[in-house]
């Protein structure tokens, strides 16, 4: 898994920052824009094993299924994440 900043003025996570950070896995990248997130917890709530606030990265794609993973992506309520799966499909 890698993790890449798309910006270099902001330490993106959970810590408000507005940075936009992408997160690779083996079937499927999350990108996580954290000026947009709302703090609903629904990713860490839905796959505490992919996505933990008190670990870095704390995003681990490869730590559930793809399908699982687009499940609980697809429910963040303010579109702070996204993927991409290695197929080319993309998502919200």
């Amino acid at each position: 898994m890698t993790e890449r900043s798309d910006t270099e003025a902001t330490e993106a996570g959970m810590n408000g920052g507005s940075g936009k950070k992408t997160y690779e896995g083996q079937s499927v990248t999350v990108t996580f824009e954290a000026g947009r997130c709302r703090h609903a917890a629904e990713c860490v709530r839905g796959l505490p094993e992919v996505f933990d606030t008190a670990r870095r990265p704390w995003i681990r794609p490869d730590g559930a299924t793809a399908e699982r993973l687009v499940e609980v992506v697809r429910r963040c309520p303010s579109g702070a994440l996204r993927y991409r799966l290695a197929d080319g499909g993309t998502g919200p």
